[in-house]
């Protein structure tokens, strides 16, 4: 890591200090050279973000080899990210370019919209397959894929956490902002993210014993170990007393497109 790079992460740690005020590095400030995978997915983010060259971006992350992949995610932590930059990027990316495609959202999450290291790919197969271990989409997380293939396998993390679904960002009014994630800080910066959007989005009505959550705690519900794992969550993040037993019920999600929602 060069200088200026060490530099923005120690900014970064310190930034995720204050939480309610913002967990990123502005976009606008931060580019890498490309030299690993990881700087890819990265700078493809800043230039969608910005608006710049972010076709060449998608032209070098397609022809990828699968052995540069390997060695660049070893560990969840890299895999996290690297996935994560790349789920926000193209969902950005794609929509900006044709934001119809947002009118059938089921094909937009399903079709192989984009490709990895020569593996044609949808914006499932990186939230499902890749960020949350081969689940089914649609059995609240307790269901794993039977047969994933080989690709999904040998690039997917091995655990899943809860925390990158307030990281992820489909483009949706109810999605997080779009940060910029790092795998040496991702640890923090998923658990700032969390914070953030757990504060923002939770309503504990003390005297009627209830808390209000997001409602992707809903449809993903097994990733936070179920009503009772979220109300542990929300008391580790100090977002509802730690005596508390609220009944758990869930807000609306609005879908309503809204692009360039950048922190």
């Amino acid at each position: 890591m060069d200088k200026r790079s060490k530099l923005l992460a120690v900014l970064f740690t310190i930034m995720g200090v204050f939480s309610l005020l913002s967990f990123s590095i502005p976009l606008t400030s931060y580019q890498k050279e490309d030299n690993n995978v990881l700087s890819l997915a990265e700078n493809f983010l800043y230039e969608v973000r910005t608006d710049g060259n972010a076709q060449s971006y998608v032209q070098k992350l397609e022809t990828l080899s699968k052995k540069e992949l390997k060695l660049a995610l070893q560990s969840d932590d890299e895999k996290t990210a690297f996935w994560l930059n790349i789920y926000n990027s193209f969902v950005q990316y794609l929509l900006k370019n044709n934001p119809e495609l947002y009118e059938n959202r089921s094909s937009f999450f399903s079709d192989e919209l984009f490709t990895i290291a020569g593996k044609e790919m949808s914006l499932d197969d990186v939230e499902h397959g890749m960020l949350r271990h081969s689940k089914i989409k649609v059995s609240y997380g307790y269901l794993n894929k039977p047969f994933p293939g080989n690709f999904e396998k040998q690039f997917r993390v091995n655990k899943v956490d809860w925390r990158i679904h307030f990281a992820l960002n489909c483009g949706a009014k109810s999605c997080p902002p779009i940060a910029f994630y790092e795998a040496d800080q991702i640890n923090q910066q998923l658990r700032t993210a969390a914070t953030v959007y757990l504060e923002q989005n939770v309503e504990y009505v003390k005297e009627d014993n209830i808390v209000v959550v997001p409602r992707v705690m809903d449809w993903f519900r097994a990733d936070f170990g179920g009503k009772k794992g979220v109300v542990e969550i929300l008391k580790d993040y100090l977002i509802i007393p730690r005596k508390a037993d609220p009944s758990v019920t869930y807000n609306d999600y609005n879908w309503k497109l809204s692009l360039n929602n950048y922190k």
